[in-house]
């Protein structure tokens, strides 16, 4: 009786929390009380529970949520006068290079793509959080080197990078952006969730706690075979 009770509490904690909880701060509802490997076996629990509703419960990067399901989204968009930015191709094709490739530098993605990579489409994707700078290369010039953010993987609803789709050999570009755009549509992968999760209760236990952008066409290059590093 007492376990019902607690996942209820983690029931409400997720439905009434606007942003996604992950065990730690779950882990806060009941003190002393419970171990995260309690936690994640009610969140196991409440995903069966949910499972013919139209809400899941989703592990992504920063945590757990309640999100409606791909089949609810034509009908609840109905209801929202503000339609969500399109993003042009080359857009999606300059952030699945970034995906797939991180970290990646300006010119390197050029070069895979063959064109140039404007201002304005690095400028959507930060303005987006979808990638950010995390260092500079040791080269001439030191250039940035771009990776994805937590955004996009909460935004893709995807609890890590091992989730994206994998990449068959000898894929081009165009195919990797397809895969992005149309990835949150697919199922995933049980045994990557799990392996984060564990992941996440480890590192616990160590704490103690819209238009397409005008390009310049290069001479053809060789497609580059997609690295998932």
């Amino acid at each position: 009786m007492i376990e019902n009770h607690y996942k209820q509490v983690l029931e409400t904690a997720l439905l009434c929390s606007p942003e996604p909880l992950s065990i730690n701060e779950l882990s806060r509802l009941y003190g002393d009380e419970v171990t995260p490997e309690n936690i994640i076996t009610w969140l196991h629990e409440l995903q069966g529970d949910w499972s013919q509703k139209g809400m899941e419960l989703v592990h992504i990067a920063t945590g757990w949520r309640f999100q409606s399901r791909l089949s609810m989204r034509e009908y609840l968009d109905r209801m929202t006068v503000e339609k969500p930015p399109k993003y042009s191709r080359a857009v999606m094709e300059t952030l699945a290079i970034i995906a797939y490739r991180q970290p990646v530098t300006r010119g390197e993605i050029e070069e895979i793509r063959g064109v140039t990579v404007s201002s304005q489409i690095i400028r959507q994707l930060e303005d987006r959080h979808w990638i950010e700078v995390i260092g500079h290369k040791d080269t001439i010039g030191r250039p940035a080197l771009y990776a994805t953010a937590k955004q996009f993987l909460d935004d893709m609803s995807i609890p890590n990078l091992q989730s994206l789709p994998s990449l068959e050999d000898g894929v081009v570009v165009d195919q990797i952006a397809q895969q992005v755009i149309n990835f949150e549509q697919n199922l995933l992968d049980e045994s990557a969730i799990d392996k984060a999760m564990e992941e996440e209760v480890q590192n616990l236990s160590t704490e103690h706690e819209p238009s397409e952008d005008e390009e310049v066409q290069h001479p053809e290059l060789e497609e580059k075979k997609p690295n998932n590093d």
